[in-house]
């Protein structure tokens, strides 16, 4: 049986642990809540820019009346030889499989597109790291080069989620969009855990380019949150103060909608076809920022209900450990008690 000052100093260890991992839980509350808001104040502004769009698609001629094809580089749709995905995680481990479950997905991704050309963009340290390990570092491609269909990381962002800038979005995406002007890349995939509430959160893989319908989303892979993990997260959220429903925007959506769907002839100070050309990048944009936030205030969640099982599992483990020492303790004590007895007859 072990030692009671061993069971003693063990007991001590996992108070010291569940100290730790109680604050933790408490701290990536906070940054979950402020998370929240953050991509809460950023829908506004992309709510408006696609109702923009969407007003001026019914006024501008996007399409060439004679050919059908798009006028816009962003809008054209070729045979998908070469591909773009982008690879958002987090950049601190501890946030139980959050990362593991985004590298299993960009996994399956890579498998769906086997024989194309797949290149990498790694937001965050873990999956940098990871594919790092299974892919080779390589220029982007040109649209002169003609290679072999192979997957490598042409390029990583690390640091960049403690802090997300709509400045490192937008660059992000002026990149993306020249290479698709000039065929370098045939279509662009953009993978992060999409964020609606602690118990409504999925992995998604969406396609931001080319850009089938303003205003619409197209998810070519998603995978939905197990109920295990909702009730985990439940449990966490209980006593973080966080809540467990998504903010309710229905009004403002409604408000921003009317713009597109309003009967009235807006007089816009440039020609409709320059402003469409002028802010489908931006639409673009908004789309990887958003992605950004969301998969942000995911790992924030994650990482709570991950410490709020850890503290209870020390609970657990010192319940344990206690019982243990009582047992080890009264063991001591009815052995010396038979000593002393015995010591006692053979007088």
């Amino acid at each position: 049986m072990a030692n009671i000052l061993d069971i003693r100093r063990r007991i001590r260890s996992v108070i010291n642990t569940r100290q730790i991992t109680k604050a933790m839980k408490m701290v990536s509350a906070a940054k979950l809540r402020r998370a929240q808001d953050r991509a809460l104040a950023a829908r506004p502004y992309a709510q408006m820019l696609t109702n923009v769009l969407k007003s001026l698609v019914s006024r501008a001629e996007i399409y060439d009346p004679e050919t059908g094809e798009p006028k816009h580089p962003l809008l054209a749709q070729r045979p998908e030889n070469n591909v773009l995905l982008i690879v958002v995680t987090g950049d601190k481990g501890l946030a139980g499989a959050f990362n593991t479950n985004i590298l299993k997905a960009a996994t399956r991704f890579l498998e769906s597109k086997a024989g194309k050309n797949v290149e990498i963009e790694a937001i965050g340290r873990k999956g940098r790291d990871f594919l790092k390990r299974r892919y080779p570092s390589a220029a982007p491609r040109t649209s002169e080069s003609q290679e072999a269909a192979r997957i490598v990381l042409v390029g990583e962002q690390v640091g960049v989620l403690n802090k997300v800038e709509y400045a490192m979005a937008s660059e992000l995406a002026e990149r993306v969009i020249e290479r698709y002007g000039k065929c370098e890349i045939d279509s662009v995939y953009l993978l992060y855990n999409e964020f609606k509430s602690v118990i409504s959160q999925r992995l998604v893989v969406e396609r931001v380019l080319p850009i089938e319908q303003v205003g619409e989303v197209s998810v070519a892979q998603a995978e939905e949150m197990g109920l295990k993990e909702k009730e985990k997260a439940v449990e966490a959220a209980k006593g973080a103060g966080v809540g467990l429903r998504p903010a309710d925007t229905h009004e403002i959506d409604v408000a921003a909608s009317r713009f597109a769907t309003a009967p009235v002839d807006y007089i816009y100070e440039q020609p409709a076809e320059e402003l469409f050309t002028g802010l489908l990048p931006k639409y673009v944009g908004i789309q990887i920022f958003h992605g950004l936030l969301e998969s942000v205030a995911a790992e924030h969640a994650a990482r709570m209900t991950a410490m709020d099982a850890a503290t209870n599992n020390a609970t657990d483990m010192i319940d344990s450990l206690t019982l243990a020492m009582n047992r080890a303790r009264q063991a001591k004590i009815t052995k010396e008690i038979i000593e002393i007895v015995s010591g006692a007859a053979a007088l």
